[in-house]
């Protein structure tokens, strides 16, 4: 059976720049970028906190993922679903099989029960990633790369193959793949999705895709 076929939009994808943007060079343009961006991002990121904070419950929210080198991180987030959730997602699918196989085929709920009302405001305008910044200054993410995954979808991603370009990249907030496909999509075009990115990782992809992200926020596309 033939490889399947997928399609990257040229002007994401220009020819690969030298190895010092990839050892260097990238990490110096990700605290350059978040410094620039801090004095507007920490001002709409208290806002943000208070608001979800009336809900009760810590306003943040982590959860383990899969980086570089297969080494976990804890990943943040502004937490946009009520607090016990992930005790409550095994009572969820048990009692809906339609949910259940969503959950099965693609890790995670289109129309998730358990997100808030104003939970679902911040995923549409991917607001509830801005605490990635930090994982961008620790170092653990990156601004433009794969998306993380979590421990247990690592047997989804080429059946668990660890000689994938996933594994030789740091986990970004945005990507290829992000500005790409969005919420559509199976593990394996998303293997295909970094393969790409990483033979062409450069300043100008990375910011090509940056600039595409902004226009994927506006349009709300966010789940």
């Amino acid at each position: 059976m033939a490889a399947p076929q997928f399609e990257f939009s040229s002007d994401l994808v220009p020819a690969p720049s030298s190895g010092f943007y990839r050892q260097s060079g990238k990490r110096l343009t990700d605290l350059v970028l978040v410094a620039v961006m801090l004095p507007v991002v920490a001002p709409v990121m208290l806002l943000i906190v208070a608001m979800v904070s009336l809900g009760g419950g810590s306003p943040f929210y982590s959860q383990l993922r899969v980086g570089k080198n297969g080494q976990y991180f804890r990943c943040w987030k502004i937490r946009t679903m009520i607090p016990d959730a992930e005790a409550a997602l095994p009572r969820i699918l048990s009692t809906n099989p339609a949910l259940r196989e969503e959950w099965h085929r693609t890790q995670k709920l289109a129309r998730d029960p358990r997100v808030t009302v104003i939970g679902r405001l911040l995923r549409r305008l991917s607001l509830d990633e801005l605490p990635q910044l930090f994982n961008v200054v620790n170092g653990t993410m990156s601004l433009v790369g794969p998306r993380p995954f979590m421990p247990a979808q690592a047997g989804l991603y080429r059946n668990g193959r660890r000689d994938t370009s996933y594994y030789r990249l740091q986990p970004g907030i945005t990507g290829l793949w992000q500005v790409g496909r969005r919420n559509e999509g199976s593990f394996e075009e998303r293997a295909h999705y970094d393969a790409k990115y990483e033979e062409t990782i450069g300043l100008v992809t990375d910011m090509r895709i940056l600039v595409k992200t902004v226009g994927v926020v506006f349009r709300a596309t966010g789940r």
